[in-house]
């Protein structure tokens, strides 16, 4: 696709998504455009109650007083409404992009065109870059054998690379993955490219094989001059390959939730899997009250003079009450310390947690809105 094309596609959404600044109510009707009869619903929009108006100055609040660049976006799943903080902007996705790679390949599944049980061997010349546990075992034994149901397993609980790009290879590499979320109205998210070619080029590299060893990339990285880092460094997040608004994000999830975007079987399957993460323990989930379902994707970003682009978390936030909520916290660059960044996630979860606690008890009768 022509890069003006792609960015018109990418724009006119963008463009929509800011009139968003209000919450939303859901619209059925297929056979309009959906962004435009939500864009024309937002200027009439009913006003915030005491309780939306709290948890809109909350999120204000965190956003507002973090030292970094952050955006913040909460959806009441079950109200139809969003709330945010720098939430049209573009930020880097990192590994969150993950998430979209397993929809594409969960869609191939529910078209027929992929069987989770076929076996795929994993050798050196399929290793990538950062975290990838899958490597030790290539080391080790010199290939890994394994299916597509596990790679999925992998790249989202262990946020694995090397899983990430053989299953991303086999979907149909980065345009499927995009065409996916252009298909299902997400165009305003951009999945980019591999983890390879990503992180190089944020580091002023050019991808060689020989860096998934050992430590080949860093060893790359630190000969690069520092104006060339930091000018690949700052292009990135000038434009991020990965970008995203925050309020797509939670727009995504939703629709993840409410069963839209894949099969029934597919839905579930994913949902549990995002309930297995294991990355970023103390971001958004360790927010929330003990009692609540979390399902969450992370993705962590590069360091360069001291600052770091992309710490994220997005998740899909259940309540004993059966009430869901979608939330990401996306930042894009900043130098605080990790505990605070984690902190400023975790504020947030917690005031979603007592906007929930002030909303009308569900009625008994009312069926678990989550889908399992």
């Amino acid at each position: 696709m022509s890069h003006p094309l792609r960015f018109l596609l990418l724009a006119l959404p963008v463009l929509l998504l800011a009139l968003l600044t209000v919450w939303l109510p859901r619209v059925g009707d297929s056979a309009h455009d959906p962004l435009v009869e939500q864009a024309s619903e937002a200027v009439e929009a009913a006003p915030l109650t005491p309780e939306q108006r709290e948890l809109d100055q909350a999120v204000s609040r965190i956003g507002g007083t973090f030292d970094g660049h952050v955006g913040i976006a909460v959806r009441d799943i079950e109200g139809g409404r969003t709330l945010h903080f720098n939430g049209l902007e573009l930020f880097p996705q990192q590994s969150v992009s993950k998430l979209w790679v397993a929809m594409t390949a969960l869609d191939e599944v529910d078209a027929g065109r992929l069987d989770l049980s076929e076996m795929v061997a994993i050798r050196s010349a399929d290793l990538t870059v950062f975290h990838q546990p899958i490597r030790d075992i290539v080391r080790r034994d010199g290939s890994f054998s394994s299916d597509y149901a596990e790679l999925i397993e992998r790249a989202i609980t262990e946020s694995d690379n090397t899983a990430n790009d053989r299953l991303l290879r086999r979907v149909g590499g980065a345009e499927a993955v995009q065409d996916f979320l252009d298909a299902h109205g997400l165009a305003s998210i951009r999945f980019g490219t591999d983890e390879r070619s990503k992180q190089s080029a944020i580091a002023g590299l050019e991808w060689r094989q020989s860096y998934a060893q050992g430590p080949a990339f860093f060893d790359a990285r630190d000969r690069v001059d520092e104006a060339s880092r930091r000018e690949a460094f700052e292009s990135y997040l000038a434009d991020p390959i990965d970008g995203a608004p925050p309020v797509a994000l939670v727009e995504a999830l939703t629709r993840l939730q409410r069963g839209e975007l894949l099969s029934a079987g597919s839905t579930g399957l994913l949902l549990g899997t995002l309930a297995r993460t294991k990355s970023g323990p103390q971001r958004l989930k360790a927010g929330a009250p003990e009692n609540w379902i979390v399902r969450h994707k992370t993705g962590t970003g590069q360091f360069f003079d001291g600052e770091q682009s992309g710490y994220n978390d997005i998740g899909l936030f259940t309540a004993p009450s059966g009430r869901s909520y979608a939330i990401a916290v996306m930042i894009a660059r900043t130098r605080e310390p990790t505990p605070v960044r984690m902190e400023m996630m975790q504020q947030v979860v917690r005031a979603v947690a007592r906007y929930e606690a002030k909303r009308a008890p569900v009625p008994a009768s009312r069926p678990d809105a989550a889908i399992d």
